[in-house]
């Protein structure tokens, strides 16, 4: 008879969650003497303590930072997989659930989500934008179904492909001095508000593939959430920004901003669809994948 059963792991997931047995119990629809009795009862199976207490807080031992972790990692996949034979059962496809890992890659999204719903009618579509460069884990503990990233990183079991080919450039307003320059160099920044996404400057490729190679650094850095206002801010000669050409030059009409080129060579970046491996010949999945690639056509 198997000692470990899901129950315990979700009560592990849970304490930990919301701090104490009590909180816990009340999550699960259990009394605390019932929970409490049910880990007394497991760490007696197991031979381990999973807590110890600290005045009023409950911290997880080496054994219980190992079934934490366990948790983490199965509970997303066996709901997860309920889910999908749940759709089975009902003779439904299942959802794509997409996560963001870059800001403007969204606008891009949304010119592919349309289309798709129109062709999936059966396939719900949620986007979650919260994945700020954590979209791995995402996929990995079953979070997301896909990923929309420009820096893909390569782990077993995951797929990437690209989809989208674009330029990285250099975004001015009006009346700036490198409006209409054949390109910038690095040393022409070094004077400049340099507006960005709030990313990790090693995850901003104005930064990796122009600036620090150079040894060059902005007079200021600024970092903005939305791209409406980071436009907004270059209109006004607030400072310049680094975005995909395709979106400055959809946006030109709305904020009077130009793109220049990065340099002599440009910088040229592609956004990626990553996805688990063993859900690749899903046929709603693949579909969307081709759907992405075909659409690249329109955007240049």
């Amino acid at each position: 008879m198997a000692i470990l059963e899901r129950s315990h792991l979700e009560i592990i997931r849970a304490v930990d969650r919301y701090g104490s047995l009590t909180a816990a119990a009340e999550k699960l629809h259990l009394t605390q003497s019932a929970l409490s009795h049910t880990v007394r009862k497991l760490e007696d199976l197991l031979g381990v303590t999973i807590w110890r207490r600290e005045g009023r807080s409950l911290h997880p031992t080496q054994a219980g930072e190992y079934l934490l972790a366990v948790a983490n990692r199965l509970l997303p996949q066996l709901d997860h997989a309920e889910e999908r034979l749940g759709q089975f059962a009902r003779g439904e496809r299942g959802g794509l659930r997409i996560g963001m890992e870059c800001h403007p890659c969204y606008q891009w999204l949304l010119k592919i989500v349309a289309p798709y719903l129109t062709a999936w009618p059966a396939v719900d579509v949620d986007v979650k934008q919260k994945f700020q460069f954590g979209g791995i884990g995402a996929l990995f503990g079953y979070e997301i179904d896909m990923l929309v990233t420009p820096d893909p990183l390569y782990k077993n079991g995951l797929t990437f492909e690209p989809v989208f080919d674009y330029e990285q450039v250099l975004v001015v307003g009006p009346g700036h001095p490198l409006r209409g320059a054949p390109y910038v160099k690095p040393a022409q920044l070094a004077n400049e508000t340099l507006i960005t996404y709030p990313v990790a400057l090693d995850r901003l490729d104005i930064y990796t593939q122009f600036l620090t190679p150079a040894g060059i650094a902005p007079k200021r850095h600024k970092p903005i959430e939305t791209t409406d206002i980071m436009l907004q801010m270059v209109a006004s000669g607030r400072g310049v920004a680094s975005l995909p050409r395709w979106l400055v030059e959809e946006q030109a009409e709305r904020f009077e901003v130009a793109a220049v080129q990065l340099g002599r060579h440009g910088v040229a970046k592609q956004i990626f669809l990553g996805y688990r491996e063993t859900e690749g010949q899903l046929d709603y999945l693949r579909a969307f994948v081709e759907m992405a690639r075909a659409n690249q056509g329109s955007r240049r």
